[in-house]
């Protein structure tokens, strides 16, 4: 049987592996936040191209016997493009979070393979911590663009239906 203080002496090492472990659990965690809400972000998207292209049939079916209102149509025919430019970013930014995710766990195996191996790979776990930092910062960067595309198509959509539906 080992002597008790060489168990001990394996301890510090342990727990500093055990604590390196922790961080990139921090961020999967993070990306997993992120990943639920753009999944929804594109749903919602996806849905808004549906409702709208259900409401162009009856349109399409009226202007067969008499001219469409132009400014309705053009609004309607505008929608698909509204959330086009929505679904492009949100596409990119989870499949950057879903890179960025593989390659924070894949991080938590290789520190606990480090530490088990008794490996001196410090650059592999540099290179992962800035590959996935940069997945996740460009995720970032996409998911603030089409919030920006949103708020500027929301405005386009409200005056569209001030000017047409004025307060009674």
């Amino acid at each position: 049987m080992p002597h008790p203080t060489v168990c001990l002496r394996d301890v510090p090492g342990a727990l500093a592996a055990r604590s390196a472990m922790v961080t990139p659990a921090i961020l999967v965690s993070a990306c997993g936040a992120l990943v639920l809400t753009t999944s929804q972000r594109l749903s919602r998207s996806l849905e808004r191209v549906r409702a709208v292209a259900a409401a162009l049939k009856p349109l399409r079916a009226a202007a067969a016997g008499a001219p469409p209102d132009a400014d309705e149509h053009g609004y309607f025919t505008q929608q698909p493009g509204f959330s086009a430019r929505r679904t492009r970013p949100l596409q990119r930014a989870l499949a950057s979070l879903y890179g960025a995710l593989g390659i924070f766990v894949g991080s938590i195996v290789v520190i606990g393979a480090i530490e088990a191996l008794a490996l001196t790979a410090a650059w592999l776990l540099v290179l992962l911590a800035l590959a996935g930092s940069g997945m996740f910062f460009y995720a970032s960067v996409l998911l603030i663009w089409e919030s920006r595309v949103a708020l500027r198509d929301v405005g386009v959509e409200t005056d569209y239906l001030v000017q047409h539906n004025p307060p009674a």
